[in-house]
């Protein structure tokens, strides 16, 4: 049987931070591997299996004549602006590696949780500025054992967040509606509307991924619930948020933010959330750590080699899952 041929179609600086060499050897024993970033449809049409990234380009609506593709191994979250349904009903079949970011991204929403009930942010500013006695006499802080914590999304990530918010002694309550309550029994947690959640939450936390269910959907009317001093963080989507009336409610101070998404990104000079003091921003970098990147790439080759040996892929995007993956 001739040796399948594996397009690497991402960019060096992405290609090596996936993927060391010992990973691209056990890559090489499954076939063929070619490492640059295709200008054509047509270059990526002549794989077998092509490796796809941020950036990468989105893939026309349908098959070339004579192509070879098979599988499109995304090394990232959501594949909709990449890979039309049409393609997947055309017989491509997708997989894709948000698993790998999941832990990375719980912990950095975790991290902002903590920093943020614990006034750390203000502590830090503080205590550069040489005001010793103003960075102690802040109003006491906050810790995550014994706060409700409501969770929006019990994604991957959300599932990641709950599972060190309730190891720390947290009484986490979910909003989701695919979450069986026979599931959120088992991780220990109260399955709650939004609205009430929102009502009773000393912190929200997002981790919903965009469908058209979810755009929007923390409106200003429902931001407005979060009680005072209540804490949102946000390291999911930022189009899932009216942020003119996140924006407001933070300059009046009534909340405070952590925010790793933003509605342009890179977040223009001139935006009037630099300078608010109660909040933390991070450049959208929750997955961004070396754990996270090799995880990736190591599920990206378990689910090629899966497909070359024909087993089920444990990751595959489908008309099912498609409008739902983060």
């Amino acid at each position: 049987m001739t040796r399948p041929r594996i397009l690497l179609d991402l960019t060096p600086e992405l290609r090596a931070e996936l993927f060391d060499e010992e990973r691209l050897d056990r890559l090489a024993e499954l076939g063929d591997v070619e490492c640059f970033r295709a200008a054509t449809a047509e270059e990526r049409f002549g794989y077998e299996v092509v490796v796809t990234g941020w950036g990468s380009a989105t893939f026309p609506g349908r098959r070339l004549s004579g192509d070879r593709l098979q599988l499109i191994a995304h090394s990232a979250g959501t594949i909709r602006s990449m890979v039309p349904r049409s393609l997947m009903a055309d017989g491509v079949r997708v997989s894709q590696a948000a698993s790998g970011m999941a832990v990375s991204v719980a912990e950095l929403a975790l991290y902002l949780t903590q920093a943020l009930l614990r006034n750390l942010h203000t502590v830090d500013r503080r205590m550069r500025a040489h005001d010793w006695r103003g960075a102690h006499d802040l109003p006491l802080g906050r810790t995550v054992a014994g706060a409700q914590i409501g969770v929006i999304g019990a994604s991957r990530v959300g599932r990641a967040y709950i599972e060190h918010l309730t190891a720390m002694g947290a009484d986490v309550v979910v909003s989701d509606p695919y979450l069986a309550r026979r599931d959120a029994d088992e991780m220990g947690v109260e399955l709650m509307g939004l609205d009430d959640l929102l009502r009773t939450s000393e912190v929200v936390a997002l981790h919903a991924p965009v469908t058209d269910e979810t755009r929007g959907m923390l409106s200003a009317e429902r931001l407005a619930m979060i009680p005072d001093g209540g804490v949102f963080v946000n390291t999911a989507r930022s189009v899932i948020v009216d942020n003119d009336a996140l924006l407001a409610e933070l300059q009046r101070g009534r909340l405070s933010a952590a925010l790793d998404v933003f509605d342009i990104e890179p977040l223009p000079e001139d935006h009037a959330i630099w300078d608010l003091p109660n909040v933390i921003m991070t450049p959208h970098i929750g997955a961004y750590t070396r754990h996270s990147r090799r995880t990736q790439a190591d599920v990206v080759i378990d689910e090629i080699d899966r497909f070359l040996s024909e087993s089920s892929l444990v990751f595959e995007v489908n008309a099912d899952n498609y409008d739902h993956l983060a």
